[in-house]
């Protein structure tokens, strides 16, 4: 578990019940980088994510909650600086419509916290030609080995 995790009562890989915390709360216990992208829309800087370049094989989890998000085996190569996925734990995400900064995206959120996580675009790989791209600082990895 991560830093992250160790003062967080709501934070539980197994617990997967909808949250309903205020930004207020979180605010309290989430670190102030992890606070601006996960609750204020915010977005790590490109090509700066730990997972950005990383295949180590394992599952991704929700850095606020602990919510089962992606596995490894999802995640490939995109070149665009941010994690990709071509596939999201359905159980793990949803999705809002996003109309900031004068765009039509779909956002991506965890579905028990409701955190932002990233974008999802209709430019990737084959099976399903989606491009979860997602800001690392959103995602915490456990590696097969750790289990």
């Amino acid at each position: 578990m991560q830093n992250e995790a160790k003062n967080n009562p709501y934070y539980s890989r197994t617990d997967a019940a909808k949250l309903n915390v205020s930004n207020d709360e979180w605010f309290k216990i989430l670190s102030p980088d992890l606070y601006a992208i996960a609750r204020e829309a915010a977005t790590e800087r490109p090509f700066t994510g730990k997972y950005n370049e990383f295949d180590e094989l394992g599952e991704y989890y929700c850095a606020v909650c602990g919510n089962h998000l992606f596995r490894s085996n999802q995640k490939f190569m995109s070149s665009c600086g941010w994690p990709s996925f071509f596939e999201a734990d359905k159980n793990g995400v949803a999705y809002k419509r996003d109309s900031s900064h004068g765009m039509e995206r779909i956002e991506v959120v965890c579905k028990r916290c409701d955190s932002h996580l990233g974008h999802v675009f209709n430019d990737g790989p084959a099976p399903t030609g989606a491009r979860y791209c997602m800001n690392s600082i959103s995602l915490e990895f456990v590696a097969d080995s750790e289990k």
